[in-house]
């Protein structure tokens, strides 16, 4: 199988932590399924557990949550031999809940499909994950049955430019602070933190397991260009005061330090605004800073046009699917400029 995203062969089975993450494959024969394995949150927590989707020839056949240990799911069955080709994605995000794929069984023969010749890494928050993209209504909030993170942004701009992905992101999380309701520092969703880990997640796998305490191995393949997409959250924290918007340009310098260090030729591109601008100018500082700093110039930055109420909202006011392919479509053109792709 190609493997997609961050992930980790845990005793006999594929792990999948973070948003995106997942396999694909040609299956030749008559049928074909997989067993999915559900981490601790399958026999108590209807909020939060697993969200799957699995693809025969670019089709969504099957979307799964995980209510149980192991789920069988059938991928395609036919009175004659065929050859299809199978993705298997994790569409909601790590903090709430992993899995893992623990069998494939096919009448015939499985075999990877080619990787592609270009490679982004995503980092990012709520947004990144398509947060409630599939809730219309505002004033609900997060659950994993809403998330989908094929329907946002990251996802969507990689499959414009027919390039492979990896995503690290994290709803609530921040550079300096996570999203907070009364101003205070929130340390605890920091991505800087669990960067160079295989993810984080509250919910163990196979009741030990926590992606946290395994350290991710960058060799396995660098990025050709990495973007970051974070200060949504942290803004809830610097609400426009100076010395914390100040605390935040230093913390983002040091962010782009430990990706410049763990991606040594990668572009690196900072954007933000889909959720609120005010942090632009304190991302294009640091961009600055860090360039100034590090005699590094292979980083830019990138505004994104803030959503529109016109194109709606959907769980706890985050875009909807009109908003992130708006999103998609301007990030797209700013990759083929920068990269030359």
């Amino acid at each position: 199988m190609r493997i997609i995203g961050r992930t980790e062969t845990i005793e006999n089975t594929i792990w999948l932590v973070l948003s995106g993450t997942g396999v694909e494959f040609y299956a030749k024969g008559t049928k074909a399924s997989i067993m999915m394995r559900a981490d601790g949150t399958y026999d108590r927590d209807e909020v939060n557990r697993a969200r799957v989707a699995v693809y025969v020839d670019g089709e969504r056949v099957r979307d799964e949550i995980l209510s149980k240990q192991e789920t069988i799911i059938p991928i395609f069955e036919s009175e004659i031999e065929e050859t299809h080709v199978v993705r298997v994605i994790k569409l909601s995000e790590a903090p709430m809940s992993t899995c893992g794929i623990s069998e494939i069984n096919v009448t015939g023969r499985v075999w990877p499909t080619q990787q592609k010749e270009k490679f982004i890494e995503f980092v990012g928050d709520s947004i990144t994950c398509a947060y409630g993209v599939d809730d219309e209504d505002r004033d609900h909030h997060f659950s994993t049955r809403t998330e989908d993170v094929t329907k946002g942004y990251a996802y969507k701009t990689a499959e414009n430019l027919g390039v492979d992905y990896s995503m690290v992101s994290y709803s609530g999380y921040g550079i300096v602070s996570g999203y907070t309701e009364n101003g205070e520092k929130f340390s605890a969703q920091l991505v800087p933190t669990y960067y160079e880990k295989l993810g984080f997640s509250n919910s163990t796998y196979m009741g030990k397991y926590l992606p946290q305490n395994f350290d991710w191995d960058f060799t396995k393949r660098q990025p050709d260009l990495v973007v970051i997409n974070l200060g949504t959250n942290d803004s809830s924290y610097v609400l426009g005061k100076e010395d914390r918007k100040e605390e935040y340009i230093n913390g983002y310098v040091e962010f782009l330090n430990i990706v410049r260090k763990c991606n040594p030729r990668a572009m690196i591109l900072c954007t933000l605004g889909i959720m609120g601008t005010d942090l632009c100018p304190a991302v294009e500082e640091a961009v600055a800073r860090y360039r100034e700093d590090t005699g590094d110039v292979k980083i830019s930055s990138m505004r994104f046009a803030e959503q529109l109420e016109s194109d709606g909202y959907v769980a706890d006011w985050h875009p909807t699917e009109i908003t992130h392919n708006k999103a998609a479509l301007r990030l797209t053109a700013e990759i083929k400029k920068i990269m030359n792709w």
